[in-house]
């Protein structure tokens, strides 16, 4: 039994794919989370096999970035990107971070249920109606494609959780209520967001990240 995580910033969306995905006798809706930080963090816990993701859950983390998190982390976590983003740059820069298969909000039930069988085969998937050419095949196994991430790969792993919260202006004691962390240490943490970031304020932060599509507002 494979188990899912769904990850959907609309709670009916959710309850509709877990609704469908349970009807497969090999796999099992075990989660459901409704932005990037926090779907980071229950595949972080551990008893997660495959991610139906959407790419846009504000305010918060880009799910893109969401995805490459993952990846880099836990690459044996398969990842299905659920999305209305049927632009060929997401597409791609999804493709590029990690995903296993990609497939459009408006396609048809099945593409789902194609997308969880051909995953765990360890194969890729494109939804149907998705047709890559050779110019993005290229732009896939390259680097130019990947959202930019120079500055923000150098950041440890608790800074990358932590920096979308400071974008988005929560409060240190919000962002360690989230993290399970204390605010001396959110305040160390975002004093080295900046540094390493060459940030001077909260502003050239949002700016950077907005720029980067590290949050979706």
């Amino acid at each position: 039994m494979y188990k899912v995580l769904i990850a959907d910033d609309h709670a009916v969306v959710r309850q509709g794919i877990a609704y469908l995905v349970n009807q497969q006798s090999q796999f099992k809706v075990v989660a459901q989370t409704a932005t990037g930080s926090d779907t980071y963090m229950k595949v972080e816990q551990g008893d997660i096999d495959i991610v139906i993701l959407d790419l846009s859950m504000p305010p918060g983390e880009s799910g893109i970035i969401t995805t490459q998190r993952i990846h880099t982390k836990f690459p044996q976590v398969k990842i299905i990107i659920l999305s209305m983003h049927e632009e060929q740059e997401f597409i791609n820069q999804a493709i590029h971070n990690g995903a296993a298969a990609y497939i459009l909000k408006s396609s048809a039930d099945t593409e789902i249920i194609t997308a969880l069988k051909t995953v765990i085969t360890g194969h890729q998937y494109l939804d149907a109606n998705i047709i890559l050419s050779k110019d993005d095949l290229k732009e896939i196994n390259t680097d130019g494609v990947a959202v930019e991430l120079t500055g923000f790969a150098s950041l440890s792993k608790r800074e990358q959780e932590v920096f979308p919260f400071v974008a988005l202006g929560y409060s240190n004691k919000e962002i360690a209520e989230k993290l399970f962390i204390s605010t001396k240490t959110v305040e160390a943490h975002k004093a080295n967001i900046s540094r390493k970031l060459k940030l001077k304020s909260r502003a050239d932060l949002v700016r950077y990240a907005v720029h980067h599509h590290l949050i979706d507002l």
